[in-house]
Order: structure tokens, then C-alpha cells, then sequence
């Protein structure tokens, strides 16, 4: 159970704007044998997602301190992946789970005012599809 919330907290950090890495977490578990891909995929999942959540709320409700030092993300970076966003739309959140660029992404759709419920569909077929890509390579499936 330690393992699973461990896995959850590390795509939970993962996700927002704090440096981390769950994919090194999740690979470990998968080759340890404890428990099934699916749920540590589901776990995964879930933490990934709800971090991205937390990103779009800053960037839906508290982007009027974006010019602040403690804001996490600099004015260059939110504004590059507003650009990005504005261009490709909500379909740019399919890359909500690439490095360096995904998580200002899930930002920038909170500032452009995504509706949350295409949000949520969009990172969680994004971000749940890395990881199960990464666990069947890592079991061998593809």
C-alpha cells in the first residue's frame, strides 16, 4: 500500500510544476511484481491527472499573480505555452504529458479557460496513455 501512495504522490508532483519523476517509480513497481500493471497504471493515472488539475486551477484563478516571484511558472514559459495553446487549441493538451512543455500547458489551459470537463478527458487519455505505453514496454507487451 506505501509503494502505491508513493506512486501516487510521485505523478501527483510529477504533474505540477515541481520537478519529479514518476515514471522511474512506476517502471521500479512494474519490474518489482507486487502488484498488477493496471492498478499501478490506474494509480499513476490519477496522481498525473489531479496535478495537472491543480495546474489548471492556478492558471484559471490565480494567473493575476503571475508577475510574482513565488509564481511557479516564469512570464516567458506561460507565455510560450499560451501561444502554443492559442494555435493548436485544446488538442495542444494532448501533449500534456510530454516534458518541460506539458505541465505549463495544463496551466495555460486554465488561463484560456478550457472547460474543465474537456480538460480532464483530454489529459487523462494524454497522461493515462503514456503509462500504459510505459508499462507494456517495460512488460514486454509491445
Amino acid at each position: 500500500m506505501l509503494a502505491l501512495i508513493g506512486l501516487f504522490f510521485a505523478a501527483f508532483l510529477a504533474a505540477t510544476l515541481i520537478p519529479a519523476q514518476s515514471e522511474a517509480v512506476l517502471v521500479g513497481l512494474l519490474l518489482s511484481g507486487d502488484h498488477t500493471a493496471l492498478v499501478l497504471v490506474a494509480t499513476a493515472t490519477c496522481g498525473n491527472v489531479l496535478g495537472s488539475v491543480v495546474n489548471w486551477v492556478l492558471g484559471r484563478f490565480l494567473t493575476r499573480y503571475a508577475d510574482r516571484r513565488w509564481f511557479p511558472v516564469s512570464p516567458a514559459a506561460l507565455g510560450k505555452a499560451s501561444g502554443w495553446y492559442q494555435r493548436w487549441g485544446y488538442w495542444s493538451l494532448l501533449g500534456s504529458w510530454l516534458p518541460i512543455v506539458g505541465d505549463p500547458l495544463t496551466l495555460a489551459a486554465g488561463v484560456m479557460r478550457e472547460p474543465f470537463w474537456r480538460f480532464a478527458v483530454i489529459v487523462t487519455l494524454a497522461k493515462g496513455g503514456r503509462y500504459v505505453i510505459l508499462a507494456g514496454l517495460t512488460k514486454g507487451l509491445f
